[in-house]
């Protein structure tokens, strides 16, 4: 008897294809967390990262007869996940559009107006040093983005990414270079802002 604890979610999505929808559910199982994890360094709303990651186990369900084993499950798993994650960016672009927000909602004005209420030290604290990265990140062309989040947080491979992305290992390379700095120019960008805001503030 095959021990089923020991399969890998290739060998789970293969199962799958194979008409057993148990295993599709063992795969949602061992990598629902996962999915929202890496849909959170793109998507900041919990919610919508909760239905992305919804989207992306429909999707795998549906195209489930287009998986072939020699890509890895995850390699390919990645692949959906990166392309709804950007076409989410680009509708999100899009309604940015809007002149007016509701009065309810946050906005930078905001967010700086208590920002100033705000001892220096606060400011400075670690968690604003990883919002300021995030938001860095944010700002990266899509396909530079998408580069440094599989490579940084996912830890794949340059030949992992190259496939998820469908590029040269050495295109890979060049856009981590690139946005290596990029990232590094926004992120002066903001030192700098902040020590004129801290300035001002003494």
């Amino acid at each position: 008897m095959v021990d089923q604890t020991s399969k890998t979610d290739t060998e789970w999505m293969i199962q799958f294809t194979q008409g057993d929808d148990s295993a599709f559910t063992q795969l949602m199982e061992q990598n629902f967390s996962r999915v929202i994890s890496t849909i959170q360094r793109f998507v900041h709303n919990q919610q919508d990262a909760e239905d992305l990651a919804q989207e992306v186990f429909l999707r795998v369900y549906n195209a489930r007869e287009k998986y072939t084993p020699d890509a890895s499950f995850h390699t390919w798993l990645y692949r959906i996940i990166t392309n709804l994650c950007l076409n989410y960016i680009r509708d999100q672009k899009r309604k940015k559009a809007r002149p007016l927000r509701d009065k309810n909602s946050s906005s930078p004005e905001m967010s700086l107006k208590d920002s100033t209420q705000e001892t220096p030290s606060r400011m400075l604290s670690r968690q604003e040093i990883c919002n300021e990265v995030k938001e860095a990140l944010i700002s990266l062309p899509e396909n530079q983005r998408m580069a440094v989040i599989l490579a940084k947080y996912e830890n794949l491979s340059y030949e992992e990414i190259a496939h998820i992305m469908k590029t040269s290992v050495q295109a890979v390379k060049s856009l981590l270079n690139r946005a290596k700095m990029n990232l590094k120019e926004e992120l002066l960008k903001k030192i700098r802002s902040k020590s004129d805001l801290l300035y001002f503030m003494q």
